[in-house]
C-alpha cells in the first residue's frame, strides 16, 4: 500500500547543442592582412625616396611654432629659437617688413595700401563692374530687338495685302542685331522690273516697320541688291545705279512714317556683289532690299534737345 503512494519522478534531460563560433577570426585576420600591407607599403615608399624628400615629408608633418634658426645656446629647444618665419607657411610673407615698422611714413603707406587694396585692386573692380554694367546692356538691348522682331512680323502678318507676298519678307536675328529683307519670288515682284519705285504691298511693309525701329536704340543700314543677267536699255544706268536708288527710296519711305535721319547710318547699292544665293547669282530672290539694324547708338542720344 505504502508503494503505491510513493510519488513518481520523472526526469527529463535536455540537451544544448554547441553555439556557433562566428566569424570573429576572419575579421580580426584580414585586418590584420591590411596592416602587413599598408606596412610594406610603407616601407617601400621609404626605400624609394630620397633624403631630400625624406626631409621634406619630416618638414611637412612637423610642428611649425619652431624654424632652424640659429640662436640661443643649447637647452630645451637644443640650439634653435622660437622665429617669426616658423610660424609661416611655405611661400607665404610677412604683413609687416622691419623697415615699414622702423619708418612712420613707410607704415602709413602700408596701412593704406593694406586697407584700401592698392590701385590695382581697385581698378580690377571698376573693370568688373564695367564689364557687368556692359553685359547686362546688351542684354538689354537682346530682348528689345526680340521683341522688335516679333512686333514686325505681327505687324505684316495682320495686313491682309501683305499675305500673299508672306514668302517675301524675311526677318532674322543675327549677332548685328536684326535682318529685315524684301526679295523678289517668281510670279510676286516687289519691284516692277528696272524701276527704283516699289509696289504699293511693298511700300505697305517698309511703312509698317519704321515706327518699330524707330522705337529702338539703333542704328539702320539700307542696302539694295540686284540679280546677274538684268538688262538695261540706258548704258549709263546699269545695276549699281539700280540697287541704289532702290536702297535710297527705301530710306525715304522708312523717313516718310517716322524714322529720323539720325538712325540711317548708310544707304548703299551692292548690285550683283552680295547675292543671296552664291550658287546661282541669277535667281530673282538675289534681287532684294536689305533692311540692318545694328548694335549700335545713334550719334545723338535719344530725348536730346537743342
Amino acid at each position: 500500500m505504502a508503494d503505491l503512494e510513493r510519488p513518481i519522478i520523472i526526469k527529463k534531460v535536455k540537451k544544448h547543442k554547441h553555439a556557433h563560433h562566428g566569424g570573429a577570426w576572419k575579421i580580426a585576420y584580414a585586418d590584420f592582412v591590411t596592416a602587413m600591407m599598408a606596412f610594406f607599403l610603407l616601407m617601400w615608399l621609404i626605400s624609394m625616396t630620397t633624403p631630400e624628400q625624406k626631409e621634406g615629408l619630416a618638414n611637412y608633418f612637423a610642428p611649425a611654432s619652431v624654424s632652424e634658426t640659429m640662436s640661443g645656446a643649447g637647452g630645451v629647444l637644443g640650439g634653435t629659437a622660437m622665429a617669426r618665419d616658423g610660424n609661416m607657411m611655405s611661400g607665404s610673407v610677412e604683413e609687416v617688413s622691419l623697415s615699414s615698422l622702423s619708418s612712420p611714413t613707410g607704415s602709413a603707406q602700408n596701412t593704406a595700401d593694406v586697407n584700401s587694396g592698392g590701385p590695382d585692386r581697385s581698378q580690377g573692380e571698376e573693370n568688373a563692374e564695367t564689364a557687368e554694367s556692359a553685359e547686362s546692356m546688351r542684354a538689354t538691348e537682346d530682348r528689345s530687338f526680340h521683341s522688335a522682331a516679333a512686333s514686325i512680323k505681327q505687324a505684316w502678318q495682320s495686313l491682309p495685302e501683305l499675305t500673299p507676298f508672306a514668302d517675301n519678307l524675311l526677318v532674322e536675328e543675327t549677332e548685328e542685331g536684326l535682318d529685315i529683307q524684301i526679295v523678289e519670288q517668281q510670279g510676286a515682284r516687289m519691284f516692277p522690273e528696272g524701276s527704283k519705285y516699289p509696289v504699293e504691298p511693298t511700300r505697305l511693309a517698309i511703312s509698317v516697320i519704321a515706327p518699330i525701329l524707330q522705337g529702338l536704340n539703333a542704328q539702320v543700314s539700307v542696302s539694295g541688291h540686284t540679280a546677274a543677267g538684268g538688262r538695261f536699255d540706258n548704258p549709263r544706268y546699269g545695276p549699281w545705279e539700280l540697287s541704289a536708288d532702290r536702297a535710297n527710296v527705301t530710306r525715304s519711305i522708312l523717313s516718310e512714317f517716322g524714322l529720323s535721319d539720325d538712325r540711317v547710318k548708310s544707304v548703299i547699292g551692292r548690285s550683283t556683289d552680295d547675292p543671296f544665293f552664291p550658287n546661282d547669282p541669277y535667281m530673282a530672290a538675289n534681287e532684294r532690299v536689305r533692311i540692318t539694324v545694328l548694335h549700335q547708338a545713334p550719334p545723338v542720344p535719344v530725348g536730346l534737345t537743342p
